[in-house]
């Protein structure tokens, strides 16, 4: 056997037939998934070329201003790159063209994960967006077609949406059990030189591979001083996403190849499978594959073998049953329930009419994604969750009884019912379910301040 075929043999892992994982293919049985979905080199020599054509550049000018973003290690701002290209181009464009641009470091940023931790992101400079934006327009006008129909994140045209769908539609379809894949810290473990060998399979232009190796390895500066970056690709950058489709294709094809359901959204894989004993099987054999071919770890504390209604993909889970409906997960839920408290927190010390408007803002972009959801009756608790909340800001900004009772009347309360309510024992939250809190600030009154409803 030659070591092409050895290779491939030692990577090759379980696939599904009936439900049931088969084992390894017989010796000398070659996968073709490593040339499926690959363009030919020809017509990739004058990449930079392209990349700095007019058009190309006027249209990676609009999109680095529109997504702003802050700025990086040079301080500059999406304000001020328009000018600065105004006195600049000429040099930059040269030393694209001679394969003499060197991007500067990335500037270290920690953000907070909605299910604990932080997330470290690498801000480019916005000279090296402008730069990158131009690259990804000519790198995926090119590969975005030749990508495995299953995968779905940042790719134009397809979304987080679709491939929950999809997920749902194998599930309908009698698939039960989901392989579902944790990629221990992605993007920040992945071999530059696994991923420059996949460039070097699509590209001839050698300064467009320099250029793209440049920004892999061009540092990172965190507490004011720069260090190396010898794997990963920073989140943060234009060019990002599209190289890692670009690793991650490989595995869509050895999946393909194999006969699996699967749907993958950046680096979150579910497989679907007819039984556990097939599930774990393809775990196992997926797990050698990362390992072996592409040098990525799957984290086995957030990975499994499930029901899927036991896991969550993309912020949703499905039901059980004969018809499979999309839910909310329920950490998602938490996850807004926390959100609200903070945006409603007592010691913030603004209007109600402030914190609905900023409410306004999270609500609408969340009910933009999760109203998807086929479980309606979520949202409408979540909607009186959400009002009941800002019920029990306002009975604490009226402070004392005798503000209590004046507020209640002014809203048409009875005497009666204002002074029980106002001299109640019972704390805020409950009294926020109160007859009369509900008659004093009905919906409407929030409607009139432009509150938003999840339930509608």
């Amino acid at each position: 056997m030659d070591e092409r075929r050895k290779i491939q043999y030692e990577l090759a892992f379980a696939g599904e037939v009936g439900g049931e994982a088969p084992r390894a293919p017989e010796e000398g049985i070659e996968s073709t998934a490593a040339g499926l979905g690959t363009e030919s080199l020809a017509n990739t020599g004058n990449l930079i070329e392209e990349a700095c054509e007019k058009g190309n550049l006027k249209e990676a000018l609009r999109r680095v201003k529109a997504n702003a973003g802050a700025a990086g290690v040079d301080g500059m701002t999406v304000k001020e790159l328009s000018e600065f290209l105004r006195e600049n181009w000429p040099r930059l464009k040269e030393q694209l063209l001679t394969g003499t641009y060197k991007p500067q470091p990335v500037r270290r940023v920690e953000i907070p994960k909605s299910g604990g931790g932080t997330r470290k992101l690498g801000i480019p400079t916005v000279v090296d967006r402008f730069v990158q934006q131009a690259v990804l327009q000519v790198l995926q006008e090119r590969w975005d077609p030749t990508f495995s129909e299953h995968s779905y994140g940042f790719r134009p045209g397809r979304s987080a949406h679709q491939a929950v769908e999809k997920a749902q539609e194998y599930i309908q379809q009698g698939y039960d059990w989901v392989v579902d894949l944790d990629l221990e810290k992605f993007f920040d473990r992945v071999n530059h030189d696994v991923l420059m060998s996949r460039a070097a399979r699509r590209i001839s232009d050698k300064r467009m591979l320099k250029l793209i190796r440049g920004f892999l390895n061009s540092g990172v500066m965190e507490h004011g001083l720069v260090g190396p970056t010898e794997e990963g690709t920073p989140q943060g950058g234009p060019l990002s996403p599209l190289l890692s489709n670009l690793l991650l294709d490989d595995l869509d094809r050895e999946l393909e190849q194999r006969g699996h359901r699967f749907v993958r959204y950046a680096d979150d894989c579910n497989i679907y499978v007819k039984s556990e004993r097939a599930g774990q099987r393809v775990m196992e054999g997926v797990k050698r594959f990362l390992t072996r071919k592409l040098r990525l770890k799957v984290n086995d504390s957030k990975s499994a073998v499930a029901r899927p209604k036991d896991r969550k993909f993309l912020g949703f889970s499905f039901t059980s049953g004969e018809t499979v409906r999309r839910r909310i997960a329920p950490k998602a839920i938490e996850r807004f329930k926390e959100r609200i408290r903070e945006l409603t927190r007592r010691t913030r010390g603004i209007s109600i009419e402030q914190m609905i408007g900023e409410l306004r803002l999270y609500m609408i972009g969340w009910r933009g994604y999760f109203g998807f959801c086929e479980t309606p009756s979520i949202l409408r608790d979540l909607d009186m969750w959400t009002r009941r909340r800002l019920r029990c800001v306002i009975w604490k900004q009226w402070k004392r009884g005798k503000a209590r009772f004046k507020e209640l009347r002014s809203r048409g309360i009875g005497k009666d019912l204002a002074a029980k309510t106002a001299g109640s024992a019972h704390g805020p939250w409950r009294l926020s379910s109160s007859k009369a809190l509900h008659c004093a600030l009905p919906n409407a009154f929030f409607d009139s301040l432009g509150f938003p409803s999840l339930a509608t």
